[in-house]
This record gives C-alpha cells, structure tokens and sequence, in this order.
C-alpha cells in the first residue's frame, strides 16, 4: 500500500495536542475589527480545541498526526 497524502491545508491549521485531539484557531480575526469589542478580540485569540462531529473528517485529512 502506498502512502496516504496528508491535506496541506489542513495541516496549516490544526494542531495535535498530546491527547490526540486537534486544536485550531477561531476565525473573524482577521479583518473589520473596528465594530468588535475588545472582549471579543480578546477572546478570539484564544485556540480551541475541534469539535467532535468534525474529528472524523480532520483525522482523515491529516492520517499520520
């Protein structure tokens, strides 16, 4: 059998924690900032761990994390 490929894309953008889990980075961070408030800036930085629903699909695009 050859090699499964890894997603690149995916591979930008998560992370495998020690655990086994995938940790990403939230989304509308990046511009049209002047109407956020700064809690919601602040809590946008923050990583968050992947959703259970979605663990089965990003597992399967990253094979070897």
């Amino acid at each position: 059998m050859p090699k499964i490929k890894t997603r690149r894309a995916a591979a930008k953008r998560f992370t495998v924690t020690g655990s086994g889990e995938f940790k990403r980075n939230k989304a509308f961070k990046s511009h049209i900032l002047e109407k956020k408030s700064p809690k919601r800036k602040r809590n946008l930085r923050k990583a968050s761990l992947i959703t259970a629903a979605d663990y089965g699909r990003v597992k399967r695009m990253m094979p070897y994390a």
